[in-house]
């Protein structure tokens, strides 16, 4: 790579996973077409994309653990139902049709943003429920099919876990962008990445560069989440996922 093409690369990982740890996902919006514009296969950019999100998860965390809102049992129960559907998502999207799946994902978070508009209150209060029984299997069974999004397509999927934790769980913003930074761009993200590394291939002299954009970006949008709060943390969400749902449906 020329040296304008690093610091366009570099701008490009730090401006997405910025506004990724503020929103809860969405760093694909900007870095994975990046790495297409720059010249990367479609398997290529995906896989590339993949390892490069752990460490925006590297990032956050580094930042969301000074706050200690992360409950053991909870994060636990997010691992076991996430992580299967990671596996599976990451080792089926090589060989389903490319653009049916992304024009679904784009109607699905487009929806997202839409409905965070219309309810006003949401989000903005921590009222944790569905900690058991039956509540709990249902959103044990909806986060199994957001990591088989978030294994499958790169664009938004974070958007899924953080908007589930807070409709189904009771979490506020801030809380379920916590999980999300940490629980789905370390272990979630870094399942996918082992998966697609393996059954694909990582443009690895490209890290360096998207590396320091993640980390430096995922924890510089975690701290300004945590200290501006909730709001801000809802619109920058609802922002987020109506500009990925409108880019994934128009192409």
């Amino acid at each position: 790579m020329s040296v304008l093409d690093q610091v366009l690369l570099f701008v490009a990982s730090f401006v997405a996973n910025w506004f990724s740890a503020l929103s809860g996902g969405g760093a694909g919006l900007i870095q994975f077409p990046m790495l297409i514009f720059l010249g990367l296969p479609f398997g290529v950019a995906l896989a590339t994309h993949k390892v490069a999100t752990v460490f925006l998860g590297l990032g956050a965390a580094l930042r969301h653990l000074r706050e200690c809102h992360l409950e053991r049992r909870f994060s636990l129960i997010i691992l076991v139902a996430g992580l299967p559907g990671v596996a599976i998502g990451a080792s089926a999207i090589l060989y389903l049709p490319e653009r049916p799946a992304i024009l679904a994902l784009g109607i699905l978070t487009l929806g997202l943003g839409l409905y965070s508009l219309v309810k006003p209150r949401l989000g903005m209060e921590y009222r944790p429920r569905n900690r058991e029984g039956a509540g709990l299997v249902v959103g044990m069974a909806g986060m199994f099919l957001v990591g088989f999004l978030n294994g499958s397509i790169t664009s938004g999927s974070g958007l899924f876990l953080t908007i589930w934790l807070i409709r189904h769980f009771g979490l506020d913003y801030q809380r379920a962008v916590a999980y999300t930074m940490i629980l789905g761009g370390l272990f979630w993200n870094g399942t996918g990445a082992a998966v697609l590394g393996v059954l694909g291939t990582v443009q690895w002299d490209w890290m360096p560069v998207l590396l320091a954009g993640a980390v430096i970006g995922g924890y510089l949008g975690s701290h300004v989440a945590i200290v501006k709060g909730n709001l801000w943390v809802k619109r920058a969400f609802e922002v987020t996922t109506v500009l990925i749902g409108l880019k994934l449906i128009i192409g």
